[in-house]
């Protein structure tokens, strides 16, 4: 053992009386090494406690890794700006390896529009993909070729029951809709839940909050047995047409207190309808920390926010597609749920 306890490849070679490049054919798995040889130095490594500089090895190999991210175009202010902020954020992490990151953006109500975001992605032959799913059919095809070409993918804010990911980072969605119907409720007499939608693509293909919205209604009918829940579907393009079929929501429901969920991030969309129209009788529960949200929250159009760090989901995303590429680890966990932090007008100032 060397003085300074650095044990080396040399080190390694010599213990294990090969050659130093029979060492590193072993340590990248590439080329031909006999099983004994083989053997021999993994044991040698193990006693010795020899570790290889990966930032070395990674120059050395001048192997070109990049990480491509899918996800939805979004406006300034939106939830999907946050995990860009989040991809940024891992770009410090992957860069330290070499490893490019970009992100290839799709219309979330527009199927053809991930079809083709999909499709660059592969034609760019990535080492890895960070994908936010929206078309489930779609994404488990695109996940299927990823597979079949060894590509490893993560699942960022919801997930699909396919068995080839790996890692999801997110809330639990499931759990996320149930803990949603008992803020709501708050063991009040509910006798009707109003589940404002989105309008999404015309084939009716996008629905990301699918989970969660089955999580919700689960706890309704198991505490709230005789409770009726309503689906109400408004245009995040069109103001107008949003506030009609609001007004018509709100003139066939006689019960003078509403109870009103928003799924997704866009609770902001209910509060402005609620404000402009002067209306105060309305418990209104919704997602993430949008600035319009937290507004919201503060003014008391919105009672309560489920929140989540969706920035920090996508860094970790990409941390463990680099540690799997670099490392060959593998996360300590498939499925890596976040938590879910409730905020109120009272605390929602202060959270980090």
């Amino acid at each position: 053992m060397r003085e300074d306890n650095k044990i080396t490849i040399n080190d390694v070679a010599k213990a294990a009386g090969v050659s130093k490049g029979t060492v590193d054919r072993v340590l990248h798995d590439r080329g031909e090494v006999s099983a004994k040889s083989r053997e021999k130095i993994l044991k040698v490594i193990d006693e010795l406690g020899y570790r290889p500089n990966f930032y070395a090895s990674i120059l050395a190999s001048r192997k070109n890794f990049h990480i491509s991210c899918v996800i939805p175009e979004f406006n300034n202010g939106e939830f999907w700006e946050l995990t860009e902020r989040g991809i940024d954020q891992g770009k410090e992490y992957a860069g330290r390896f070499g490893i490019s990151i970009s992100a290839e953006m799709y219309d979330q109500y527009d199927l053809d529009s991930f079809q083709n975001a999909c499709a660059r992605v592969l034609d760019s032959s990535p080492s890895g993909v960070v994908i936010a799913p929206m078309f489930r059919n779609e994404t488990l095809k695109f996940a299927k070729e990823l597979s079949e070409k060894h590509i490893p993918y993560v699942y960022i804010d919801s997930k699909l029951e396919d068995d080839g990911y790996l890692a999801y980072f997110g809330m639990p969605m499931y759990q996320s809709g149930y803990l949603c119907a008992d803020i709501l409720t708050d063991g009040r007499d509910v006798r009707k839940v109003h589940i404002i939608r989105i309008a999404r693509d015309k084939r009716g293909l996008s629905d990301p909050t699918i989970t969660r919205r089955t999580g919700l209604i689960d706890y309704i009918s198991e505490h709230y047995p005789d409770c009726k829940v309503e689906n109400t579907f408004i245009d995040p393009k069109n103001v107008e047409s949003r506030y009609a079929v609001l007004d018509e929501m709100f003139a066939s429901d006689p019960e003078p207190m509403k109870y009103i969920v928003m799924c997704n991030s866009r609770v902001h969309f209910v509060a402005d309808y609620l404000r402009d129209r002067g209306i105060r009788t309305c418990r209104v529960v919704g997602f993430d920390v949008l600035e319009r949200n937290l507004a919201a929250l503060r003014e008391g159009y919105v009672q309560a926010l489920i929140a989540q760090h969706s920035d920090k989901q996508a860094a970790s995303a990409i941390s463990a597609i680099t540690d799997y590429l670099i490392l060959h680890e593998s996360p300590a966990r498939k499925d890596n749920y976040t938590q879910m932090d409730i905020l109120n007008k009272y605390n929602c100032d202060y959270y980090i």
